[in-house]
């Protein structure tokens, strides 16, 4: 009931100024934290990482690795801070996020805002020594190698982190996404690889792609993805489309994620499962707001997910809740093991 009462109150506000005072009430512990739920049946192991649930925190949401304290107690089994850019950048011009209530979704144009690899790396220094906790890497907007900048991050901020995520999906910086194609991606990808095998100890490195690609290029991504030594992939960031949406900020400029996109991305997500064949593992992202819909994320091929936009409306409540309900799931389908159903519904979407 508080935590309904704080939402309805938040909602009064502008988005960024809300969710900037959503920060500061997990600080200030002023949202109850219960820890992760865990299960023997839903413990997974992700890329060398011990997960106690699967459900995890997109990044996006803590930005700036302000709230690293409170979000590991906050029932994800994972989390993801940034993205992080070399140098600090304000980002896009204000406003730049928009609830779409209508729809159950969120546009945004950030643009990368944060305050720069120096200062996040020093956070991420001090993080709580508990919980899985990866960084998003990014790329400065003026930047004349914005392939460097991945590995330019990464050599600041690997040894902090358990896991780090190359960021080449974003909409709302400009031919960011030209990043995805076959040789820039390879490219891009052999730079973060040697600045890995800089690091005190070897991490996971993920590549987030966008959920606009098409059949062709989803598979040339997915060619270079499996010879680049990537640990997984997140399918997938915000979406450029439009479709179907009520709202009256459905025409603002940026990345739509929420519920309208659930369907696109787990096509993108079934169709990555196709093409890589079990070779890597991929985690699910988008339109998640419920444990039915984390769940068909993994039938359609994700051995982990990712939520973001659906705490706007629902809450952190609803990590717990998607944790529980995702058990009882497995336990109703005969599951001894999350890993069992993996992929098992993935002809659904193809």
């Amino acid at each position: 009931m508080l935590e309904r009462l704080g939402l309805a109150a938040l909602h009064r506000l502008d988005p960024e100024t809300g969710h900037g005072l959503a920060l500061l009430a997990l600080r200030a512990r002023l949202v109850p934290l219960p820890g992760p739920f865990t299960t023997p049946r839903q413990r997974v192991r992700l890329a060398g990482l011990d997960l106690p649930n699967p459900v995890g925190l997109a990044a996006g949401f803590d930005k700036n690795a302000v709230a690293l304290a409170a979000l590991t107690r906050a029932g994800f089994g994972f989390i993801e801070t940034g993205a992080a850019t070399p140098r600090p950048q304000p980002g896009n011009p204000r406003p730049r996020l928009f609830r779409l209530a209508e729809d159950r979704a969120v546009i945004n144009r950030f643009g990368f805002n944060n305050e720069g690899a120096e200062v996040i790396a020093a956070r991420l220094a001090r993080r709580p020594a508990e919980g899985i906790i990866g960084l998003n890497l990014g790329a400065n907007k003026d930047s004349t190698d914005r392939a460097g900048d991945f590995a330019q991050v990464l050599r600041r901020c690997g040894a902090h982190v358990d896991f780090a995520t190359v960021n080449v999906s974003s909409p709302n910086t400009e031919k960011l996404r030209d990043l995805q194609g076959p040789a820039a991606l390879r490219a891009l990808l052999a730079g973060v690889m040697e600045a890995r095998a800089g690091l005190p100890r070897p991490i996971p490195v993920f590549l987030k792609i966008a959920p606009d690609l098409s059949s062709d290029e989803l598979a040339a991504l997915a060619e270079v993805a499996l010879a680049s030594g990537l640990d997984g992939i997140i399918a997938t960031n915000t979406t450029l489309s439009r479709d179907g949406l009520a709202s009256p900020h459905a025409g603002q400029a940026g990345g739509l994620s929420g519920k309208p996109l659930f369907e696109k991305s787990t096509r993108v997500l079934a169709q990555l499962s196709e093409l890589t064949g079990g070779r890597l593992p991929l985690i699910g992202v988008g339109g998640i707001d419920s444990a039915e819909a984390a769940y068909a994320k993994i039938l359609a091929g994700a051995s982990a997910v990712q939520l973001y936009s659906a705490l706007v409306y629902q809450g952190f409540a609803l990590v717990g809740e998607i944790a529980r309900g995702l058990d009882a799931l497995l336990a109703r389908d005969g599951h001894a093991s999350l890993v069992d159903a993996v992929g098992t519904g993935r002809s659904a979407w193809l």
